[in-house]
């Protein structure tokens, strides 16, 4: 006498239904990580255009604080040597060969070559990229 096994109730994927799982988990964690590459690209974009602003609102609260003390203003190197260029944390400043006329700011891996508009007695001087 043989006992006759019952398969119909067996329970658990087959291989291909586990294969396939996979492959769609790989195309989605290929996808996610080319996302957060792009958003960490454009927020270190975003970074460096804040800190040329800040280096712009630095430039004219020392040309600011220069006219209104006693000596008032002298010239354009004074004031660079004034102005606070450590914006700390991960920028580095790469000042170029005339140093009060540019130089590249740095951020992580990106960096920015910027350009400065000569400061007088009546205009604070001014970062461009």
């Amino acid at each position: 006498m043989s006992k006759k096994i019952n398969c119909l109730n067996q329970k658990g994927f087959t291989l291909i239904e586990l294969i396939s799982v996979m492959i769609i988990m790989g195309v989605v964690a290929s996808v996610s990580i080319q996302k957060f590459d792009i958003m960490s690209d454009s927020a270190s974009d975003q970074a460096l255009r804040l800190a040329v602003k800040e280096l712009n609102i630095r430039e004219s609260l020392t040309w600011s604080q220069i006219k209104i003390s006693a000596d008032g203003y002298t010239n354009d190197e004074d004031l660079y040597l004034l102005v606070d260029k450590d914006l700390g944390g991960k920028y580095f400043w790469n000042p170029g060969p005339d140093r009060t006329a540019g130089g590249t700011l740095h951020f992580n891996s990106k960096s920015i070559a910027l350009n400065r508009q000569e400061s007088n007695a009546s205009v604070a001087g001014r970062w461009q990229p």
